[in-house]
């Protein structure tokens, strides 16, 4: 339930980084919001079922619509982190074409690659609770109100908030709620162990984990680990791991300067 514009001041300074290795027109970047999110909310086109493989399908439709080059990075945080993933599998298995093209480097910013264990998690106690507000209500401090009296925290109420938009005197949501919450499912459900354990040659995917992310159980930091450690032949590509500090789920936002640190070196690489 987020949007492009939470990433702007990231991708910024990380565009402003990168020319110092090299001139700012080798590289352009693209913001996308996915389907039932930001700005694409409500456009139409964008079929059901309202899942990842869908959603992966429609970054290649955008980048074939748009006449664009097939990008060398693509980067993914939470649920497109997932999404990420499966366009690069669906790239190397043939799905977008012969001329769709593998990234050289796919950036998973803190998003379990395997199933998710939905039970504990506050998204899935968000969205049970919405589907209980009624469709418009009377301001976005009502809304915030009301799930932090349920007992949410605060920082996701406001997040939530974001998605607002005007009716009449009254506030909704941007996003179809039925659409959101089939997209979580597929999200939680899917597993990408797999494409992470013989990455598609000529590809690096770099996980990276925030070190205080409540989405890790001992279980899953140690596969990481097990993931990163690995070593691969030369039919196949990279997967590494890195830790980002001081850093909670919302990597850009507790601790851009070290997310910096780690993406820049690596992208600025491939010119």
């Amino acid at each position: 339930m987020g949007s492009s514009r939470n990433w702007r001041s990231f991708s910024r300074n990380l565009a402003s980084s990168l020319s110092t290795f090299s001139p700012p027109s080798d590289w352009n970047m693209v913001l996308v919001d996915l389907r039932n999110h930001g700005r694409s909310s409500g456009v139409s086109g964008l079929h059901p079922p309202h899942g990842i493989p869908s959603t992966a399908n429609d970054v290649a439709n955008l980048v074939k619509s748009q006449g664009w080059n097939w990008p060398d990075v693509v980067i993914g945080h939470s649920m497109g982190g997932k999404v990420a993933l499966h366009y690069a599998m669906s790239c190397a298995r043939g799905d977008y074409g012969t001329s769709a093209k593998l990234p050289k480097q796919l950036w998973v910013f803190d998003s379990v690659p395997g199933a998710v264990n939905p039970a504990e998690r506050e998204v899935e106690k968000v969205l049970e609770n919405l589907q209980g507000i009624p469709k418009t209500f009377p301001s976005r401090k009502w809304l915030v109100d009301h799930l932090t009296n349920l007992g949410f925290s605060k920082s996701w109420c406001e997040w939530l908030s974001a998605n607002l938009k005007k009716s009449g005197e009254h506030e909704t949501f941007s996003f179809d709620l039925d659409a959101i919450t089939q997209m979580f499912d597929s999200y939680r459900e899917l597993d990408y162990w797999e494409l992470l354990e013989q990455p598609p040659k000529g590809m690096e995917i770099v996980i990276v984990r925030a070190e205080n992310s409540d989405w890790w159980d001992p279980h899953l930091t140690r596969r990481l680990e097990s993931i990163g450690n690995r070593k691969g032949d030369e039919s196949e590509g990279k997967a590494s791991v890195v830790v980002l500090p001081k850093s909670g789920h919302w990597v850009h936002v507790d601790n851009p300067k070290g997310l910096l640190e780690i993406v820049i070196p690596k992208m600025a690489s491939l010119v």
